[in-house]
């Protein structure tokens, strides 16, 4: 199993060179990528072409780019431009964000997820390759039949031969999609013990196109904080996981409501987002279960992490994104190099 650092959205807290040395310790510590997210603040293509330039080794992903806020043709620009900046380095993770986000901030309806994702992805492979990019879709198509557009090819070529195309994704049908045209599968709030009920939908997806899975990456993002200390350590995720249990989504369409769920937390996935949508968001902290907490991150005592380290590995996780829960230079250095130790020790 490989490390990823996962440096989520810029800034929380620290300074662009503290954030750049959480990147170089990462690297120098073995760490196999570095993934950088969006929401409605930073971009992640920006800050991940910041850090190729500083860097050498380490591999460069978009955890997740924002299918609503670019064209298919403008995240191959994007993808190929980044791949060359790294010399080869390029892991595009892709997603659809939610209907929040899609709808209040970018514009785009949120609808027909899996059509468009399919069709996405089938353009992404064609720019992507340099064909002359013609697309009859039912969401897209290029050239727009009725206007002078015409059918263009990508100006430049990516280093990789085949830059690898992740798919965040939770619900079955999008999980299933991910198995059956993607390179690898990014989860969140993802339980080990849970992933083999959760791969099958992958499964069933390579199945349905004749494929094999073999080298297909699962690449979850697991919030971390090792100390004796296990109540604070639990305290440090809650508001993480209060936020998307509780408020990431409307009360009718919450997809990591209905994940938590699955995992046999009903009761107190209703709690938490009755909780959080009345405003009352430190009691929907309160109100996770401490099982809960634990299962969905790497918290506690170093010989407790290591033993969920192991945990993941031996369920099938191929690149775990680690996000350190500390507020400082110095600890969250502290703890990337503590996960990098424990991995080791648990392999």
């Amino acid at each position: 199993m490989k490390l990823g650092l996962n440096v989520g959205y810029w800034g929380l807290g620290i300074t662009p060179e503290q954030q750049l040395e959480m990147v170089t310790t990462a690297e120098e510590a073995g760490y196999d990528s570095v993934w950088s997210a969006e929401a409605y603040g930073s971009d992640a293509a920006t800050v991940l072409g910041w850090l190729a330039g500083k860097t050498s080794r380490i591999r460069i992903g978009s955890g997740i780019f924002q299918m609503p806020a670019r064209s298919p043709a403008m995240t191959a620009m994007t993808a190929a431009t980044l791949d060359n900046l790294s010399n080869g380095r390029m892991i595009l993770g892709i997603g659809s964000s939610g209907p929040q986000v899609a709808e209040g901030w970018h514009g785009q309806r949120f609808a027909r997820q899996l059509g468009r994702t399919r069709e996405y992805v089938e353009i992404l492979r064609k720019a992507l390759s340099r064909e002359r990019l013609t697309y009859d879709g039912e969401t897209y198509q290029l050239p727009l039949p009725d206007g002078p557009g015409k059918a263009l090819k990508l100006m430049i070529s990516p280093i990789q031969e085949r830059i690898p195309i992740f798919i965040a994704a939770i619900g079955p049908k999008n999980t299933a999609l991910a198995g059956e045209i993607a390179d690898g599968w990014i989860p969140t709030l993802v339980s080990p013990e849970h992933l083999p009920e959760l791969r099958t939908s992958p499964d069933e997806g390579a199945a349905k196109a004749g494929r094999s899975l073999d080298g297909f990456d699962i690449a979850p993002t697991v919030n971390v904080y090792v100390s004796d200390d296990i109540e604070k350590g639990r305290d440090v995720m809650r508001p993480f996981i209060a936020l998307y249990v509780g408020g990431m989504g409307s009360r009718d369409k919450n997809f990591y409501n209905n994940l938590v769920q699955r995992y046999g937390f009903e009761d107190a996935a209703k709690e938490v987002q009755d909780l959080y949508l009345e405003g009352k968001r430190d009691e929907a902290m309160a109100a996770l279960p401490d099982e809960l907490i634990d299962l969905v991150s790497l918290n506690g005592p170093a010989d407790k992490v290591r033993d969920r380290l192991r945990a993941y590995r031996e369920a099938g996780v191929g690149t775990l994104g680690i996000t350190p829960m500390a507020w400082t230079r110095d600890e969250r250095i502290e703890q990337l190099r503590l996960i990098a130790q424990l991995a080791e020790e648990a392999a």
